[in-house]
């Protein structure tokens, strides 16, 4: 499960994801990828779902690239606990996840592949996503 080595801080404000992803939101490695149309927090176990069923449908060939990390620490209260005492035990970590932010990338494969990988990978996800393909590819 991905998760920072260290982090500065155990626990973290959760934050807003208000408007669309500023960096991170255009192909920079591989010819194919999936991009997010919605804002969200993505978990560690879900990123590595989504690893996995992009990987198997590639049989392995090309090359995959994650360009999300779960960085945030997420907290949480037991069940029943009144109101009070503090903030919760540290639970995981999350991705923070804006509109527009570009997930997963792939090269090496062909476009029908590389789709249908993506398309699989993209069900693991909490959010709708969409399938991106770099300008100046030739399909051969």
């Amino acid at each position: 499960m991905l998760q920072p080595k260290k982090t500065k801080y155990r626990r973290q404000q959760k934050g807003r994801m208000k408007g669309n992803a500023q960096r991170g939101n255009q192909l920079a490695f591989g010819s194919f990828g999936i991009k997010a149309l919605q804002s969200t927090w993505v978990t560690g176990r879900q990123i590595e779902a989504a690893r996995q069923a992009v990987t198997r449908h590639m049989k392995r060939e090309g090359q995959i690239w994650i360009r999300i990390f779960p960085d945030k620490p997420i907290t949480k209260k037991p069940a029943e606990v009144r109101m009070g005492k503090g903030k919760g035990a540290p639970e995981g970590f999350v991705a923070p996840v804006k509109s527009g932010r570009i997930l997963i990338e792939i090269e090496g494969v062909p476009f029908d592949i590389a789709r249908e990988a993506l398309r699989l990978g993209a069900q693991k996800l909490p959010i709708t996503t969409k399938f991106v393909v770099r300008h100046d590819f030739a399909e051969v």
